[in-house]
C-alpha cells in the first residue's frame, strides 16, 4: 500500500496514523506544502491523506500552493483512489467534489461529542460513528454535503462532521489523530484561537486528561482498518 499525504503546517502531522501504516508495511512519502514541494499525480499512490493547517480553503493569495493542491485532490478522486481528509482535509474534498465551505456560526475547539445523524446512516463507515463518541475539534469552518455523500457524524455545534462518498471517500471535520505531543503544538502555535466562547475550551481542558487521546486514536485505527478494507 502506498499512501501519500499533504502537510499544510510543520506542526500537524500524522499523529497517530503513522504508527498504523508502518505496522500495516505502508509505504508513506508526503509533500510538505509548506516547504514548496509540489504534489504528487495520482499514479504514485493509493491512497491519499489530506491533512489539517489553520489556514482557508480560500487562501489562495496567501497560500498558492492550495491550487495545486486541489488539483491533486480532485485527481486522486477521480483517478478512484482512496481520499482521506482531515479539518481543512475534510474541507478541501467538499470543495473538489463541488461544495461550499464556510465559517460555521461557531468555533469549535476542543472536546465535544459527534453523534451520528438521524436518521441514521447507512453503508461501512456507519458502525464507527454509530454511537456518540468525544472527539478533537480545532475548526471555526464548516462545509455542505456533496451530492450522493452518506452523512455520518454531527454535533451541537456543527451539523456536517463526517461524510463519505463512494466508500473510499471520506472526509473528518474533526480529529482523531491526535497525540498529547500534537495537541500542545496546536495550542502552542494556535493558542490565540482559544477566546472565550460557547464551543471552545482552555489550553487546560485541551491538555489535562491524556486518556483521551487514547480513546480517539483507537476510533482512527478502527476507521483506518474500514478503509483498507473497502480498498484492498
Amino acid at each position: 500500500m502506498r499512501v501519500h499525504y499533504l502537510q499544510h503546517v510543520a506542526f500537524e502531522g500524522l499523529g497517530s496514523i503513522g504508527p498504523w501504516l508502518h505496522a500495516r508495511g505502508a509505504s508513506v512519502r508526503a509533500t510538505k506544502l509548506y516547504d514548496g514541494e509540489t504534489p504528487p499525480a495520482p499514479h504514485d499512490f493509493d491512497w491519499l491523506i489530506v491533512m489539517g493547517g489553520p489556514m482557508s480553503i480560500h487562501d489562495e493569495h496567501v497560500y498558492p500552493w492550495l491550487d495545486a493542491e486541489k488539483r491533486c485532490i480532485a485527481d486522486a478522486i477521480a483517478a478512484s483512489k482512496a481520499v482521506l481528509g482531515i479539518c481543512l482535509g475534510a474541507q478541501l474534498i467538499a470543495n473538489a467534489l463541488g461544495q461550499r465551505v464556510y465559517a460555521n456560526h461557531q468555533a469549535e475547539i476542543g472536546w465535544f461529542p459527534v453523534r451520528p445523524p438521524e436518521p441514521p446512516a447507512g453503508g461501512p463507515f456507519a458502525g464507527a460513528f454509530s454511537q456518540p463518541i468525544e472527539v478533537f475539534h480545532w475548526h471555526g469552518q464548516t462545509f455542505d454535503l456533496p451530492a450522493g455523500a452518506v452523512h455520518l457524524a454531527q454535533s451541537d455545534a456543527c451539523r456536517n462532521q463526517a461524510f463519505c462518498v463512494d466508500d473510499r471517500i471520506l472526509a473528518l471535520q474533526f480529529h482523531l489523530e491526535t497525540t498529547p505531543e500534537s495537541a500542545k503544538a496546536l495550542v502552542e502555535h494556535c493558542g490565540d484561537e482559544l477566546v472565550a466562547a460557547p464551543f471552545v475550551q482552555t489550553a487546560a481542558e485541551i491538555l489535562g486528561d491524556p486518556t483521551r487521546y487514547e480513546r480517539i486514536n483507537a476510533s482512527m485505527g478502527a476507521v483506518l482498518e474500514l478503509l483498507a478494507e473497502r480498498c484492498a
